[in-house]
């Protein structure tokens, strides 16, 4: 039986998700146990630690993803340095100390080791009152050396955005094509293109956001929901992102037009059951992972 574009749409959807106890959210958690442990053991309980980026906003797709761990210190604490790059370098140095390769990126710190990508972000950070809202970034790129930013505000206005289908789609798309553009800024892209639209059908809905970067991608708002004014994306949105969107954006709309979505995502490749999958990233994780966590070349 031939499905119409939007149940094949929702059936490539449905092979992408990270459901509650599959083995790579199983892995994941302990990544993330065995993370807070060292930044326990090196900064004790001042930090507050929680759950950001894809996993927090509901957007993790298997192919490609990530855990963010906000790490963010009290307002008042210099416990971890007197400033944001004091604190985004005593972090990077505890979890180096615990045997990880931690490779800087932006304002995060992403942790391997010599053959393994984990999978997961640490982000620095300190609160900028009693709140424990808004909270201060270093920043390793760009002008500005750091930015304000509010955890909660940036997971409601993905999660709650009404177009998490979409969204999860596209950074598959993303992925498969190896486009290089920061994900929140993606993200923000996404839903400001479906802004009103969140009622159409999920074909028409990827349909309109890759004829938007295709036509007018200039007209999209790109502004961080946490700090408008204060934190400037277009960095991470500048021309030559632009136009690598756009073409892209030409090419996988010619591919529709000519063989439907399943010439941009192709054949769905059934989900291996979680058991099975399990049983092999532990016995992956046994041969890679030395008696030191993730210790590199042990």
């Amino acid at each position: 039986m031939t499905m119409t574009p939007n149940e094949y749409l929702k059936s490539v959807l449905e092979s992408q998700k990270m459901k509650p106890g599959c083995a790579e959210l199983v892995q994941l958690e302990k990544n993330r146990v065995e993370v807070e442990a060292v930044l326990r053991k090196a900064f004790g309980d001042g930090p507050t630690i929680r759950y950001g980026g894809s996993k927090a906003k509901g957007t993790m797709i298997r192919e490609s993803y990530d855990l963010d761990i906000a790490c963010y210190f009290p307002h008042d604490d210099t416990s971890a340095g007197e400033t944001l790059h004091e604190i985004y370098e005593n972090v990077r140095k505890s979890l180096e100390k615990a045997g990880y390769v931690v490779e800087p990126k932006g304002s995060a710190l992403r942790i391997k080791n010599a053959s393994v990508d984990f999978h997961v972000d640490v982000v620095p950070g300190r609160f900028v009152d009693d709140k424990k809202e808004d909270a201060n970034l270093h920043r390793s790129t760009g002008e500005k050396d750091w930015l304000k930013t509010n955890l909660k505000v940036h997971i409601a206005h993905v999660r709650d955005s009404g177009v998490t289908d979409a969204v999860m789609l596209l950074k598959l798309w993303r992925a498969r094509q190896d486009l290089h553009v920061k994900g929140f800024v993606f993200d923000l892209s996404i839903i400001d293109s479906l802004s009103g639209k969140s009622a159409l059908p999920l074909d028409e809905q990827l349909e309109h956001v890759l004829t938007t970067y295709r036509d007018d991608i200039d007209a999209l708002t790109v502004e961080d929901p946490a700090n408008p004014s204060g934190n400037d994306l277009s960095d991470d949105f500048d021309d030559a992102v632009k136009s690598m969107l756009a073409d892209a954006a030409a090419a996988a709309l010619d591919l529709v037009e000519e063989g439907g979505w399943e010439a941009v995502y192709g054949r769905v490749t059934p989900v291996v059951p979680d058991l099975s999958r399990r049983a092999a990233i532990e016995r992956a994780a046994a041969s890679a992972v030395p008696v030191k966590p993730w210790s590199p070349g042990a």
